[in-house]
């Protein structure tokens, strides 16, 4: 197999989550920011989770941050989508499937 999925593996591994999905979800349809505290109070989660998925989410570079005041707002990164596309691209183009 010719393919290296690594990039690839450590996306899929952001995304096997469903509440880091239900994150992405969230930041897909926002016309702007959405604040930290909006995710909060909108997963079962307590705020020390809901940081670690969004942290998880900024080290894979799919969201990016900023702060105001004291809040922190988030959006998708730049890109996102075609990342994504190109990642289920990669799983199942021909060239991965050859052995």
């Amino acid at each position: 197999m010719d393919a290296d999925f690594s990039e690839h593996a450590l996306l899929f591994k952001a995304l096997g989550d469903p509440h880091r999905l239900a994150i992405l979800a969230t930041l897909a349809r926002a016309k702007g920011e959405v604040c930290v505290c909006d995710f909060t109070a909108g997963l079962p989660l307590e705020q020390p989770t809901v940081s670690h998925h969004l942290r998880w989410l900024r080290e894979t570079d799919l969201v990016r941050s900023t702060r105001k005041g004291t809040w922190v707002y988030y959006r998708l990164a730049p890109g996102v989508m075609s990342r994504l596309r190109r990642a289920v691209n990669a799983l199942f183009s021909q060239k991965a499937l050859a052995a």
